[in-house]
């Protein structure tokens, strides 16, 4: 029989894509894991994993065996967790992944801190903007702002994420500040691309009514950072979420223009797969986030 620290070896290589991945991961050397590999292989007289210089994939035997493999230690991990849970604490790792700009500014604190409450629990944080199915990725939480689009995952929403146009103070001195969203055709704009229809700008008026209008300006970039820094340094207005410029705006050094009117929130979701029974750690944790996220101005 396979021991447990075998597989726990190609389960992180399966999922990792690499030796060297996998035991970055693990916290093992790469010669362990590889030993372990060579070892598990032996025993069950199969190769499991084709291995090239730069890439690790699962043979067609190996992509079966971790089916399995995955599925028994999922259980065994429930397992252990119920027993921590009648022991009144919580152990095992936490796998959360959310955007690069979010995350540590709002996520890894209160992951911290729900950390200091559960001194025997470990959370690893992966950090990226673009979409990772938790599936693949094995994350037991996977944060994004904006509404989810796999209807398979399950979603629970923990706030809203307000939207505002903005502006350094310096450019609304020389150019004039926008009263309604049909002035912005005189203002240079700053666009962030590729999302769907980047030029076009749709805001929501107090009465409820939405208004539609196309911009443009000098300056583009697809990355939020960049255009939130472009703005602030006096290329035209943007739009960004509110957590994003708040310190910014609590400085005035930029403001918020056409307050009446301002784009549709987005909901910030936690996405999870779901389990057959959701580990203690993972439901309360989404329950704190819940929590504190409600109260936050974002």
């Amino acid at each position: 029989m396979q021991s447990l620290r075998e597989l726990e070896t190609f389960v992180a290589i399966a999922e990792e894509g690499s030796l060297t991945a996998a035991a970055l991961r693990l916290g093992r050397s790469l010669q362990a894991v590889s030993r372990g590999l060579q070892t598990l292989e032996a025993t069950l007289g199969a190769t499991l994993v084709v291995r090239t210089t730069r890439t690790s994939q699962l043979s067609e035997a190996g992509e079966r065996f971790y089916a399995r493999v995955k599925a028994v230690l999922a259980d065994l991990e429930i397992a252990q967790t119920e027993l921590a849970e009648d022991a009144k604490r919580l152990t095992g790792t936490l796998r959360i992944n959310a955007p690069t700009l979010f995350g540590p500014q709002y996520v890894v604190p209160l992951i911290a801190e729900f950390l200091q409450r559960h001194p025997d629990l470990r959370a690893a944080v992966s950090l990226e903007d673009e979409f990772s199915d938790p599936a693949s990725s094995g994350a037991d939480v996977t944060l994004r702002i904006g509404a989810p689009s796999d209807s398979s995952l399950v979603a629970r929403k923990l706030a809203d994420v307000r939207r505002v146009a903005f502006a350094a103070t310096s450019y609304l001195a020389a150019y004039g500040t926008p009263r309604t969203p049909d002035d912005l055709a005189s203002h240079a704009c700053v666009v962030r691309t590729g999302v769907p229809h980047a030029h076009r700008w749709r805001f929501t008026a107090r009465t409820g009514k939405e208004i539609t209008v196309t911009v443009a300006g000098r300056f583009e970039s697809d990355q939020v950072a960049a255009v939130n820094a472009a703005v602030a340094g006096g290329l035209g207005i943007g739009l960004a979420a509110f957590w994003q410029i708040r310190d910014a705006v609590d400085a005035d050094r930029v403001r918020i223009v056409l307050p009446d009117y301002e784009p549709a929130p987005m909901p910030l979701c936690a996405l999870w797969v779901r389990p057959r029974r959701m580990p203690a750690r993972t439901r309360l944790l989404i329950e704190f986030l819940a929590a504190r996220l409600a109260g936050e101005k974002l």
